[in-house]
């Protein structure tokens, strides 16, 4: 009889990352099991969608503790649906994993890019919109850009352990070479002609969002297959990045749909 694989050791001072919500541990359970060092269950749960959620957690050989709905309470930052999981920090990946990312995709990929978001609480609000709209990761350059840290994971609300942020060396030319996998490389600027809701948003995509004032730098526009830009009906000129990259997003959904 096949033994299972080892779980990796945890150190008990490792620091752990709380991910919450039935879509969100179901993901890690079937991606990254072995990397959970416990399940935290809410007591007194015991409705089918519990039940199968932890039947698969304990074929996966994931440890469970009920724990009382108070105690999660304390540890989530939002609706936990009475289910926590405490994993091993996500790190960002790099140019090969978004590579084998594409290459494994059996639908047409939605990938978000932020050129020269700096701010980590944008990077987590973007991070969690991505997750929720069902993008295959999130692209930042190595430089100029927030990288994974405390306050990204607490902002994205477990989305940095679901969904693979990929830090690369030259993004123009990240850029440029989605086009291997039919990728459709979409930027978002204020003078653009063509309103986002005119492009075709079901086909493989990488949607650009550049840095608050800034915008986009001119390389990253440069290898852009085209510009949208999303309708300001206000006096206000631009909005926050993430809300941006949210709308966006969401229109890609709804085209899927």
């Amino acid at each position: 009889m096949n033994k299972r694989p080892r779980r990796p050791k945890i150190e008990a001072t490792q620091s752990l990352a709380a991910v919450f919500g039935f879509h969100a541990v179901e993901s890690l359970i079937k991606h990254r099991a072995r990397h959970i060092a416990y399940l935290w269950a809410q007591q007194g749960r015991d409705d089918a969608r519990m039940q199968n959620l932890l039947e698969m957690a304990q074929a996966a050989g994931v440890k469970i503790e009920v724990q009382p709905r108070e105690t999660l309470d304390k540890e989530a930052a939002s609706v936990h649906q009475g289910i926590i999981a405490w994993v091993q920090p996500r790190q960002a990946g790099g140019e090969s994993d978004l590579e084998h990312l594409l290459a494994e995709a059996t639908k047409p990929p939605l990938l978000l890019v932020l050129d020269g978001v700096t701010d980590p609480h944008n990077l987590g609000a973007c991070m969690r919109s991505a997750e929720a709209a069902g993008a295959m990761a999130v692209v930042v350059p190595k430089d100029k850009s927030a990288g994974l840290n405390a306050t990204v994971r607490k902002v994205a609300c477990g989305a940095t352990e679901t969904l693979p942020l990929i830090q690369v060396t030259n993004l123009a030319r990240t850029l440029r070479s989605l086009a291997d996998y039919g990728v459709w490389v979409i930027g978002t600027a204020g003078e653009a002609e063509q309103l986002i809701y005119q492009t075709d948003l079901t086909r493989a995509v990488a949607l650009v969002m550049g840095a608050e004032g800034r915008g986009m730098r001119r390389l990253t526009r440069e290898v852009c297959n085209e510009l949208v830009k999303l309708p300001m009906a206000g006096e206000v000129s631009s909005l926050n990045v993430s809300v941006a990259s949210g709308v966006a997003l969401y229109e890609a959904v709804r085209q899927r749909l």
